[in-house]
């Protein structure tokens, strides 16, 4: 989330009140996202904002989200009913046409749109083809947005692509980027994934030594098997490779490579670790 939000703080309670506008599926750590409409220390001062908004709805339900303090159930349900009551329109429980939210954050009440995030990823794990070593979809996802949280202008590329894991994601986004691989047995299958999806992307047989232009960022997944890893001198060459090409490089590995990345050039700029049971990969952002 510090990638998509690099001047906002998370709350203790896990929201970031901020002025960028994102997509609130881009993450599959956001729940949804809240606009603002209306504001104010008083919860009874809100309730008289709201009066004057003039909404009106074909159908409509209010929410309250949990931001700061604790607010008990029925107190909840109430101000749902009582601020709901200043909106126009038929209340639709189940399918509305639009949902308002009431929370109290950062010392005061407010009211707005609310957007739930829809797990779009989940749908991307129903590809035709499948990997037993690739990352998770959920994963995938916020590898890409790591790599790339603004995509305006911005060119990647997944020259380890594997079947399009990251690719699907990324390009489900908006993201400008190409993928590639040394595998001819999975680019093909990679090029089907992304269809399957109804997503367009460009996906090459090559060797990432021989990947040509500049690109803002690359995406490395470094390769391994369930029984080994790469010898050191071969992700030692994948990095040097990545460095003549990518301004930027996002780096997921089960081992630590923190030598061979600064011996191929890159400085390491910001590190996690995602964790299925005893398994770990890194998630290293280098420059």
């Amino acid at each position: 989330m510090r990638s998509l939000f690099p001047e906002d703080s998370i709350s203790s309670t896990g929201f970031i009140e901020s002025k960028l506008e994102l997509e609130q599926s881009r993450s599959p750590f956001m729940k949804g996202r809240v606009d603002i409409l209306a504001e104010s220390e008083s919860y009874h001062e809100l309730l008289s904002v709201i009066s004057e908004l003039g909404l009106k709805e074909a159908s409509y339900k209010v929410v309250f989200i949990k931001g700061d303090g604790s607010i008990p159930f029925p107190d909840r349900k109430r101000m749902e009913r009582e601020a709901g009551a200043y909106i126009e329109g038929a209340v639709d429980l189940q399918t509305p046409k639009q949902t308002f939210a009431v929370m109290f954050a950062n010392g005061r009440w407010i009211f707005g749109y609310y957007h739930k995030s829809k797990s779009v990823w989940l749908e991307h794990q129903n590809k035709p083809n499948q990997y037993s070593t690739a990352l998770s979809t959920r994963l995938a996802r916020a590898v890409a947005n790591i790599a790339v949280p603004h995509p305006a202008g911005v060119k990647a590329i997944d020259p380890c692509c594997g079947i399009g894991t990251v690719l699907i994601e990324a390009l489900s986004m908006g993201i400008d980027i190409v993928g590639s691989d040394i595998n001819p047995l999975v680019t093909g299958k990679a090029r089907e994934n992304i269809a399957h999806f109804h997503l367009k992307g460009e996906v090459l047989l090559q060797d990432i030594k021989a990947v040509k232009g500049a690109f803002d960022v690359a995406v490395i997944d470094m390769p391994y098997n369930l029984c080994s890893v790469l010898p050191y001198e071969e992700k030692l060459e994948m990095l040097k490779s990545a460095r003549r090409f990518a301004k930027k490089a996002v780096i997921v590995s089960i081992e630590e490579v923190d030598e061979a990345i600064q011996q191929a050039g890159f400085g390491i700029v910001d590190r996690c670790t995602a964790n299925k049971g005893s398994f770990k990969r890194h998630v290293l952002v280098c420059k």
